[in-house]
């Protein structure tokens, strides 16, 4: 993660910060982009140039987000009962589902990437950004009232219910629509595509969200982090179509 000085965490603070986690994401995204488009001018291929791109965000989060897909995907491919896979969920080793599921979508953000990267420097660039951002919109979503927590302690049960319905709306409505506009100011990508990887990385992540809060009776931090890789992989298969 960047480094932001925290003077103090609560819940009030807890909703700012997931208010704003589409700006972090945006932030993340940007320096992913540019560095996969740096790596492209200096003469590397687009496959290579998505390697450098992908890795930023998984170095910047301590590849938080990864290992919670991993363990999301552990605890729902295990079929046991709530409580029991909370407790796969929470162990520090990673499954075969958990091997699998990283396998896949590393592969699919890497390709999607290439495409883009194959395309220019500026697709690839904006790729990264839309993608991140729109992954980080989903932690928004999913930390929005009527969400609970799965366990009484932990980052899920911190940030569950914290953010207003309407809140997380507008913040919907507010990154969809840069994603639009950025994309028609650089001609890069339709503005109706940007908007609908925006769209296609929510509807993925709810997808997602529903099955957890049905299996485990809520989310916890690794759901989060599960949700923010589904959402950003989603918005990267759809930039990387046509």
């Amino acid at each position: 993660m960047l480094p932001v000085p925290v003077t103090r965490w609560d819940r009030v603070a807890a909703r700012a910060g997931m208010l704003c986690a589409p700006l972090a994401g945006a932030v993340v995204g940007g320096i992913a982009g540019l560095l996969g488009a740096a790596a492209l001018l200096a003469g590397a291929g687009p496959l290579l140039a998505a390697v450098c791109a992908a890795a930023v965000p998984a170095v910047l989060t301590r590849g938080l987000h990864l290992d919670g897909l991993a363990d999301t995907a552990d605890g729902l491919g295990s079929g046991k009962p709530a409580a029991e896979a909370l407790r796969i969920m929470k162990q520090s080793d990673i499954g075969p589902f958990g091997v699998i599921t990283l396998v896949f979508v590393l592969l699919a953000q890497v390709a999607a990437l290439a495409e883009a990267y194959g395309g220019s420097w500026e697709r690839g660039a904006l790729a990264a950004a839309v993608s991140a951002t729109a992954a980080r919109l989903a932690l928004t979503l999913a930390a929005r009232r009527g969400i609970p927590a799965a366990r009484p302690e932990g980052l899920g049960a911190a940030v569950a219910g914290v953010v207003p319905v309407r809140g997380a709306l507008a913040v919907s409505v507010a990154v969809t629509g840069a994603a639009a506009a950025g994309s028609a100011l650089s001609a890069t990508y339709g503005a109706v595509r940007a908007a609908a990887a925006v769209v296609v990385a929510v509807a993925a992540a709810e997808l997602l969200l529903r099955h957890c809060a049905r299996r485990f009776g809520g989310v916890t931090g690794d759901v989060f982090g599960g949700l923010a890789e589904t959402a950003g992989t989603a918005a990267l298969v759809v930039l990387s179509l046509g």
